[in-house]
């Protein structure tokens, strides 16, 4: 099959796939570095995960109480403070937004910076020659088009363009069982001081109507279990509804929750198979509306709320993983491993939200392991974002080179934005001084230029 096409004349330094949660800060640092850079986007906003996906808060990863991921990430909370979609709770978790703020905020910053942005894009192919990716082929409103570039960015969250340009890849567990998908929604409406009241009441303690965290998954002990029981027996809720359920305030929002659940269906579980994803949105829209039903009938000042949003994407935690210079792995993790080529350091714990039977979550901070003392951290090597057999690629995010269960702990989106952040900077300088190739970047400056601007490798 041959279909009609054209190349578009103009050409960039560093083109990024995909204006997520990695792409868009990478799209931001690579500009800012002096770099010509367009940001491909699927939909019409930056942000990703974060704002098409409405997963809200962003997850804390410290270490002694110090937030890890900084440079970008501080000034995309300070900006999000300053306009009223952001939040610092008394506790100091600077983490809390309002998704459909950060779209204004990462769009501003990409602009500013001088980057370009092509919104309603698709990834459809990168054309390659001799290890080395030359033109990305998209498709959009105007057809088919090759949009050529010097360094290539794969921030698709599912390494789209690396696993089309050939490197090799791993992808969910040792079964092929990848992690459970969400579609996430907000409750409007809410008489959210009444709801307060009755959590405290019922155990899960709250310190501000302001800032909501609640929650229930089978078999954690959560206080909110005999209601879930009792709204199975009902027939409001089906027993898969109690897998995972989790409620926040937003920021700029009052009187709505945002809501990290429902959980897709355990046997669609792969967000790169298409039948899935489509799957997923229709399998999560029934669900919402069993959980709407339970929050009017069993948790008081839900009574009048109503749908304020379902997220137009849906939440998917691990795809594909590239085959890097490095593979982290759980070892790693937990023995605190730090790499001379560090580029990003975590502390979330691993995190597998499991489709399996009996598994529902499995989400542990307390152990023996080095991993488990309060000041400490891991590092990621910048290794994990270069893939095998390409030369002008960079791979960021939740597809960096890791191993499934590594994957969870270094997947949220703060670590997306360091790791973004360092892979914009490096392509901007290999696209300027080595003719493309990432790997003769000098890693060590490139750790120079993030301590300088903020960052904590």
């Amino acid at each position: 099959m041959t279909l009609p096409s054209h190349t578009e004349p103009r050409s960039w330094d560093v083109l990024v796939a995909g204006g997520g949660t990695a792409g868009a800060i990478a799209g931001i640092a690579a500009a800012r570095a002096g770099a010509r850079v367009l940001v491909v986007e699927a939909q019409g906003s930056l942000g990703g995960t974060g704002t098409n996906a409405w997963v809200t808060p962003l997850m804390r990863n410290v270490s002694a109480g110090r937030n890890l991921n900084r440079g970008l990430t501080d000034e995309l909370k300070a900006r999000m403070h300053a306009r009223g979609d952001g939040a610092t709770d008394p506790g100091g978790n600077d983490n809390w937004f309002n998704p459909e703020g950060m779209k204004f905020v990462l769009e501003e910053m990409l602009l500013e910076s001088g980057g370009e942005v092509l919104y309603h894009t698709h990834v459809v192919q990168p054309l390659v020659e001799e290890e080395r990716i030359t033109a990305l082929v998209v498709h959009n409103k105007g057809g088919l088009q090759a949009l050529h570039a010097g360094v290539f960015i794969d921030s698709t969250g599912d390494a789209d363009v690396a696993v089309g340009a050939g490197v090799p890849f791993h992808a969910g567990d040792e079964e092929g069982i990848h992690q459970a998908m969400s579609l996430r929604f907000t409750l409007a409406g809410v008489d959210t001081e009444r709801l307060c009241a009755f959590l405290n009441a019922h155990g899960q303690g709250q310190t501000s109507a302001d800032f909501l965290h609640f929650w229930m998954v089978w078999g954690k002990r959560s206080t909110l279990e005999p209601l879930f029981r009792e709204a199975v027996a009902a027939g409001v809720l089906e027993e898969r509804d109690g897998d995972y359920f989790q409620g926040f305030s937003v920021p700029g929002r009052p009187g709505e929750i945002s809501f990290n659940c429902p959980r897709i269906r355990a046997d669609l579980n792969d967000g790169a198979n298409p039948w899935h994803l489509s799957a997923a949105q229709t399998d999560g829209r029934a669900a919402i509306d069993r959980l709407t039903a339970f929050c009017r009938r069993y948790l008081e000042g839900c009574e009048s709320a109503f749908i304020g949003t379902v997220a137009p994407m849906v939440g998917v935690r691990e795809t594909r993983r590239i085959v890097g210079e490095y593979t982290l792995t759980l070892e790693d993790i937990l023995d605190c491993r730090r790499f001379e080529d560090s580029i990003c350091r975590n502390h979330y714990p691993v995190d597998i939200h499991s489709v399996k039977a009996g598994a529902h979550l499995l989400h542990e901070r307390e152990g023996k392991a080095p991993y488990f003392a309060p000041d400490a951290f891991h590092e990621i090597p910048y290794r994990s974002i270069v893939p095998q057999g390409v030369a002008n690629l960079l791979v960021p995010g939740r597809a960096a080179s890791s191993t499934f269960e590594a994957q969870s702990a270094i997947r949220v989106q703060q670590n997306c934005h360091t790791m973004g952040e360092a892979a914009g900077i490096a392509a901007a300088w290999a696209a300027r001084e080595h003719g493309g190739r990432v790997r003769c970047v000098d890693v060590a400056a490139l750790q120079s230029e993030m301590r300088r601007l903020g960052g904590n490798v």
